[in-house]
């Protein structure tokens, strides 16, 4: 595997979401990079795992320790569990939630390819299943530091996007510009959508087809026109007022998604385009392209 810096700080994850959206891959890559893992652990046990794994953390290397949580055992209490923890770990390592969804659509088929029984099937369809725990984790999603849905993404591109979550970076939050096509679906963990498609589309010119918005003849093609500089206008002076209250008041990750018909000119280039600007200020940002087919940074 290749070499990655880990965040310096200790860190206690807890990766819960829906059932089917990832939870064990995200555990695995989890692993790889050197957390201690733990599957399907109770929440009431949370507080005991940290005791006994606090003086592990201290004298070695492990970076962390991950969790993951089920709807089966998420009480009442889980929201209060995390934050009594976070509260005890204060000044010595960080508490991260992580929250995995995907669209109902892409876990039926989930469920329909794999033929594995939602956990909540007691004399409810899947899709009923499905709905149930929505409801039942709509609380944990309030709390969550970090929002992930794996709809769109393939098991590079999800394990690229962890990769991602756990560089080194300073501050208390990452700033993710990416790229994605509404043909495909909207991201649902983005924090701000903008939407492109009224920006010339470069897929009609014969000779930028076949190319992307990293390709600079796209990109001289959508500079040409007024209302692109426009728009970019209006984004960046949008965004340059929002990212720090962000920084100055939400956890986590700050995920602004640009999206185009199809994922691969309009909505590429603009998403460079904000990234060369922010990456100048902020040191903690990355840029995805979900429906190009590659990562680029």
């Amino acid at each position: 595997m290749e070499a990655i810096a880990i965040k310096s700080t200790r860190q206690f994850v807890v990766v819960t979401g829906m059932s089917g959206a990832g939870k064990t891959m995200t555990l695995k890559v989890l692993e790889d990079l050197g957390f201690i893992t733990i599957d399907n652990l109770p929440p009431e046990l949370l507080p005991q795992v940290f005791k006994i794994l606090a003086d592990r953390l201290q004298n070695t290397d492990t970076p962390g320790v991950v969790a993951t949580i089920d709807v089966r055992n998420v009480s009442k209490d889980y929201v209060k569990v995390i934050d009594d923890i976070a509260v005890a770990w204060d000044g010595n390592g960080t508490v991260k939630v992580i929250f995995l969804t995907a669209s109902d659509e892409e876990l039926l088929r989930r469920y329909e390819r794999t033929r594995r029984v939602h956990p909540l099937n007691r004399g409810m369809s899947t899709r009923e299943g499905i709905r149930a725990e929505r409801e039942i984790l709509a609380p944990v999603l309030d709390r969550a530091d970090i929002v992930i849905d794996t709809s769109m993404m393939d098991l590079h591109q999800h394990r690229e996007r962890l990769l991602k979550e756990f560089f080194e970076y300073p501050g208390g939050i990452s700033i993710l510009i990416s790229s994605f096509g509404y043909k495909h679906g909207v991201p649902q963990d983005a924090s701000f959508v903008f939407d492109v498609r009224c920006l010339p589309n470069p897929y009609y010119v014969e000779e930028l087809k076949d190319l992307t918005g990293e390709d600079d003849a796209v990109k001289n093609y959508l500079k040409q026109f007024p209302e692109t500089i426009e728009f970019m206008n209006v984004c960046k002076n949008f965004l340059r007022v929002s990212i720090p209250q962000f920084l100055n008041n939400v956890r986590g990750q700050l995920h602004i998604a640009i999206g185009c018909t199809g994922g691969r000119h309009r909505s590429v280039a603009v998403a460079e385009w904000l990234y060369d600007e922010f990456s100048s200020l902020y040191k903690s940002v990355s840029v995805i392209h979900r429906d190009k087919g590659d990562t680029k940074k």
